[in-house]
């Protein structure tokens, strides 16, 4: 039988749906089930009822229908009660999983009686679902309740019906059609106990407008004579306009399993001796006490098979019994005594009147023998009657005293089950193989708390064998059962005893296996981090995009990669010694059996990730030869082309720079008249435009560098743009240079100024082109105006905006012998100039070249100075200068 007291148990997804008879078609389940709710209420309480009138003979029963069966155990308890077989051992668990498997072995063991389901699954009634739970009760009253019920070859429903009628056909105002409105006035409730135990119903009583009455009568008297309980609220029905044909149904089978499936209650009419039988009035008294000792003795309180005791326990036998006997002399006895009384009252009566008579006739007294055996057999009943009494009593304290121990029994076996339920399965579950060293801990200090509780658990055990062996001493009548469940108990607790120190055993051996592979795993850790730190920087390394501008940086960067492959021999080696850890690891867990879950928790690099990069170290170590060597071949290249470009710059660039000074010079000197100039300059122009190809060949090997991204050239400091300046310079120098001689040569001859004039002018020219730029800045021009004795800013600025009058800043050759050739006209005469000169020499005929300086600004004092020749006369001194040289210089030879 189904463990109620178990923990809940097993389930699995899916399942078989609720059966339904092919005969209930019209009655289909999901259409109607729920469609009212006073249906639901009605079958409710019916079939709760019902499930509890089969529950109470296994001891238990169920309060909340859609709730008590979701487990599945109570469901596996009520199929084993009503059909007397053993379903399969109900899974053990709180899991969902579990109840539905215990559940769907509830279905298949229907699916197994021939009963086709539909529609519904396990996971509905472990969830709960009122509609399904109610439509599986349904078929299970079908199958075991109503379906073999069979009259005149009719069954099930249609067999039922027609038992009704026939037992109800007799009574009035009873006329059963349906299940539903046929018994809603409770008549026909009423007529099927009358028709069975006429004591018990005083029908002709009934109204057919009291159905409240009527009910209630039928309700009570079937739960209170006939073990039917109540299975359905009068007012519920009233109140219906159409009672649940279900839960009538299920109420009625009730009515024929009591009066055509079991044994009728017994009854004791009392019968009516008529004075004229005496003689056969006290044979049947005598017969009745002879008959009576069923209270003669206890044998036949108790049966003996186990199947009797099945189905009801002796200490309820006895109550049983002691309530039947004491019905027996408050309702059987006293009309005996009465009729004994009446019988000896008649007898005497009847003595009196024959005893004249017979003493006349035979000479003595009337006797009878049979009175005297009704006497005996009374008293003999008395006395069994009372030892009888006490014998039950006492027979209920023991047996109260046997119910009580075996109540405790069961409840501390019960509770001490429902602790050991799931510990063989905790204590037996290999949860630390896969653990980590921090849960094995927390699984140790869990399991010292265990053994803590077992060893608490210890009384408990104790006290139910205890208990156990004071049932077996006062011959407890389940003292088997007893005894097997304790011996199941003790077993139970010897296991597990031996199951906590094994697992104690394993938990503290896996501990110190995982303390070493801590170890390890913390070693490779420290080891791993830097080596993988090491492996990032140098696959970073290796394909770094390395610049170089050449052949020493490239060499550099050669000279350190080999450097770098020096060392990984030694890289490889502290690999495989951190691949060697990890091995270690693995073979400790392989070894011991232990199931590594999770990775290093003190790292994040594996094994895996090492050997990649690694691989990628190898891979890309070549990898940077390749580029470093085709690196070095290209700087190589770039290094001749510099050196090409150099060796060719550093000709023409010196060879620009001394035509330009030769130019400058040329420009200065002025040897000869203009016209020779003008013949030289272009020679020289010529010259320099022949040297083209050697700039075009230097420009072929620019272009090639350029191409080359070739930016610097450490053989030389000139750059193309330097030299294409230069060079440009070089030929506007001698163009602009041979266009002022021709323009010279146009002034002089438009203007009538000597080659000597002209020559003075580029003297004085040059004197204050102090940056040789071939033009006065305002600052350079002013200083020759000062020279030439003018004064003032207001005469600086008049003269500036004549020979400059697009305000450049500059004072061309060009400007100034315009403004020379201008103002010359009105100079002083050279008898003048002579004679200023002698009136700063003090009437000497010679100057001081101090005395210049002291009295003429500086530049007009070293103006004088260059152009005097020294004098040499009789009273010549250190320094004197000849003033008349300065004239001749000036005014030439002509005007002195």
């Amino acid at each position: 039988m189904v463990d109620y007291h178990a923990s809940n148990s097993q389930a699995s997804s899916g399942g078989p749906a609720i059966y339904m008879d092919p005969r209930e078609q019209e009655n289909d389940w999901d259409r109607d089930l729920l469609l009212d709710p006073a249906w639901e209420k009605q079958q409710r309480k019916t079939f709760t009822a019902w499930c509890n009138s089969h529950l109470r003979k296994a001891g238990t029963q169920i309060e909340n229908i859609e709730e008590d069966f979701r487990d599945g155990l109570k469901l596996m308890l009520l199929l084993e009660v009503i059909s007397g077989e053993r379903l399969p051992k109900p899974e053990r668990g709180k899991m969902r999983v579990h109840k539905i498997n215990n559940v769907n072995k509830a279905l298949d063991y229907i699916a197994g009686k021939g009963v086709k389901l539909v529609s519904i699954g396990a996971e509905e009634i472990v969830d709960g679902n009122a509609k399904m739970t109610l439509g599986m009760i349904w078929t299970i009253i079908l199958r075991f309740a109503i379906q073999d019920i069979s009259v005149e070859e009719t069954s099930a429903k249609e067999g039922l019906l027609l038992w009704c009628q026939r037992k109800t056909a007799p009574y009035k105002n009873v006329n059963v059609q349906n299940f539903h409105i046929s018994w809603k006035d409770g008549l026909a409730f009423n007529a099927l106990i009358h028709r069975h135990r006429p004591e018990l119903i005083d029908y002709d009583k009934l109204r057919k407008d009291d159905p409240l009455t009527n009910l209630n009568n039928a309700f009570e008297v079937a739960e209170k004579y006939l073990d039917i309980p109540k299975m359905m609220d009068a007012e519920d029905i009233v109140n219906t306009a159409r009672p649940d044909e279900k839960a009538i149904m299920t109420y009625v089978s009730s009515f024929y399993h009591a009066f055509s499936g079991a044994q009728k209650v017994p009854h004791y009419p009392t019968p009516t001796l008529p004075l004229q039988c005496h003689t056969g009035q006290g044979h049947s008294l005598t017969l009745w006490a002879h008959s009576t000792p069923l209270w003669n003795t206890k044998h036949t309180l108790f049966p003996c098979s186990r199947t009797a005791l099945f189905q009801l326990c002796p200490h309820r036998l006895v109550v049983s019994s002691l309530e039947d006997f004491r019905g027996y002399r408050r309702v059987h006895k006293p009309p005996k005594v009465q009729e004994k009384c009446q019988l000896e009252i008649n007898f005497n009566t009847l003595q009196t009147k024959l005893s004249g008579v017979l003493f006349l006739l035979y000479g003595g007294s009337v006797s009878s023998p049979w009175l005297q055996d009704i006497n005996g057999s009374w008293h003999n009943l008395e006395g069994a009657e009372k030892g009888y009494e006490e014998w039950m009593l006492n027979e209920i304290r023991r047996l109260e005293r046997l119910d009580h121990l075996a109540e405790k029994f069961r409840q501390k076996a019960t509770i001490h089950e429902s602790w050991t339920d799931g510990k063989e399965a905790m204590l037996t579950q290999k949860d630390y193989e896969t653990a980590s060293l921090s849960e094995v801990k927390a699984l140790l200090r869990k399991h010292e708390a265990f053994e803590s509780d077992l060893a608490a658990h210890q009384d408990r055990v104790e006290q139910i064998a205890a208990i156990a062996q004071e049932l077996n001493e006062l011959d407890y009548y389940d003292s088997p059962s007893v005894n097997a469940r304790c011996q199941k108990i003790c077993e139970q607790w010897d296991a597990l005893g031996s199951l906590t120190q094994s697992r104690r055993e394993s938990l503290e051996r896996t501990e110190k296996q995982l303390e070493s592979i801590d170890e390890l795993y913390l070693e490779y850790a420290k080891r791993a981090a830097p080596f993988n730190n090491w492996m990032e920087g140098a696959m970073e390394d290796l394909q770094d995009m390395f610049i170089v501008h050449n052949i020493e940086e490239i060499q550099g960067l050669i000279t350190a990669h080999e450097q770098f492959k020096s060392t990984l021999p030694e890289a490889n080696k502290e690999r495989e010694a951190i691949q060697a850890i990890q091995a270690e690891v693995q073979k400790i867990a392989q070894y011991n059996g232990i199931k590594l879950s999770g990775g290093n928790p003190y790292t994040t690099i594996t094994p895996k990730t090492i050997d990649n990069k690694w691989d990628k170290v190898e891979q890309l170590v070549p990898q940077r030869d390749k580029a470093l060597q085709e690196e070095l071949a290209k700087q190589q290249s770039n290094d001749h082309l510099r050196r090409k470009f150099a060796t060719q710059a550093n000709i023409v660039g010196p060879w620009i720079q001394t035509k330009m000074e030769e130019i400058g010079r040329i420009s200065i000197e002025m040897n000869g008249t203009l016209e020779d100039q003008l013949v030289n300059l272009r020679e020289y122009e010529q010259s320099i435009i022949e040297y083209k190809p050697n700039i075009d060949q230097l420009e072929g090997d620019h272009q090639l560098i350029q191409e080359a991204l070739i930016f610097d050239n450490k053989y030389t400091a000139y750059t193309m743009e330097h030299l294409r300046v230069g060079w440009e310079q070089l030929l506007t120098t001698i163009a602009r240079t041979i266009n002022e001689i021709e323009n010279q040569i146009l002034t002089r001859d438009a203007k009538g100024i000597s080659q000597e004039q002209l020559h003075e002018y580029r003297t004085s020219f040059n004197h204050f082109d102090k940056d040789h730029s071939g033009g006065l800045m305002a600052e350079e021009f002013k200083a020759c105006l000062i020279s030439l004795g003018y004064d003032g800013d207001a005469e600086f600025a008049r003269i500036m905006g004549i020979v400059d009058p697009n305000n450049s800043g500059v004072v061309t050759f060009q400007a100034f012998i315009d403004f020379m050739s201008r103002e010359t006209t009105d100079t002083d005469t050279a008898d003048q100039v002579i004679a200023s000169f002698k009136i700063l020499a003090a009437d000497k005929n010679f100057i001081m070249a101090e005395e210049l300086r002291r009295e003429l600004p500086p530049d007009q004092a070293e103006y004088c100075i260059a152009r005097m020749a020294p004098y040499s006369g009789p009273d010549a001194k250190p320094g004197a200068l000849d003033y008349m040289s300065f004239s001749t210089a000036l005014y030439g030879e002509s005007d002195l």
